[in-house]
């Protein structure tokens, strides 16, 4: 374990025995971090958090600090984050409340850059991208492999669907479906997200398929019952539509139009 001495730990904190932690760092009590993790210098970490292996997180983070919500009123909540996750300067991430289930929780391999803000009770997936400035509100939902451009603000109780792109600045106030590239203030699609899903392995297949559920869905005219009747047989031709379908009946703050 690689502890500066200028650090202050609480006691009870469960650190892993190589965890190495930088100068002027404050770990509060209830704290556990696991194996291979890095915490830089000017980092505060307050419990109940959990932390998982081989995350990084750099100076002048605030982790796990009690949530910005006026209806909280010291009931128990706690933080969870996975494996291999890179949190950068000035990242807020807070527990989370009652009402929203207790838990903020964030997954793996997520890369969270400065000044990033994650309010109580969101839930992250892994394998996001969040660029400097994103900013999420109590109550957000973010799947798997999606991306939030720089000041992107999403408004709570707000989803962000797996594989989605939010455009530099986006002001967010309803689901972004899974696939689709939203951008503006506030809003608006503006297709699939094409380049990202070749990253990501889609075929020209799936592509092609998405960008029809994507048609019916926007460009169709059609009501969101009957867009839904539409999706069905796409689903034969990729799996991936069953995700959209899934996403949009599950909505209850209405798709971003």
């Amino acid at each position: 374990m690689s502890i500066d001495t200028r650090a202050v730990i609480d006691p009870s904190a469960k650190i892993a025995d190589d965890v190495s932690i930088g100068p002027f760092t404050i770990i509060g009590p209830n704290v556990e971090i696991g194996a291979g993790s890095q915490v830089g210098p000017h980092v505060v970490i307050n419990g109940p958090t959990r932390i998982g292996q081989a995350n990084r997180i750099y100076q002048f983070s605030s982790i796990g600090e009690i949530p910005q919500d006026k209806k909280y009123h010291g009931e128990s909540s706690v933080l969870e984050i996975g494996d291999r996750n890179t949190i950068r300067e000035f990242v807020t991430i807070n527990r989370g409340t009652k009402e929203g289930g207790g838990v903020t929780r964030i997954g793996d391999d997520n890369w969270l850059m400065a000044y990033i803000h994650i309010a109580h009770d969101c839930l992250i997936g892994s394998h996001t991208t969040f660029s400097n400035g994103a900013s999420l509100a109590g109550h957000v939902r973010v799947d798997d492999h999606a991306i939030l451009a720089g000041f992107t603000l999403v408004h709570q109780f707000c989803n962000v669907g797996e594989n989605a792109f939010c455009g530099m600045g986006s002001a967010i106030s309803k689901d972004v479906p899974p696939y689709v590239m939203v951008s503006g203030n506030p809003a608006h699609p503006y297709g699939i997200n094409s380049e990202g899903l070749k990253r990501r392995g889609f075929d020209k297949n799936t592509l092609r398929v998405l960008k029809e559920a994507y048609k019916i869905v926007y460009r169709s005219g059609l009501t969101t019952d009957l867009a839904l009747a539409r999706l069905k047989p796409l689903v034969e031709e990729t799996p991936a539509v069953s995700r959209l379908i899934e996403f949009i009946k599950s909505s209850t703050r209405g798709i971003i139009r």
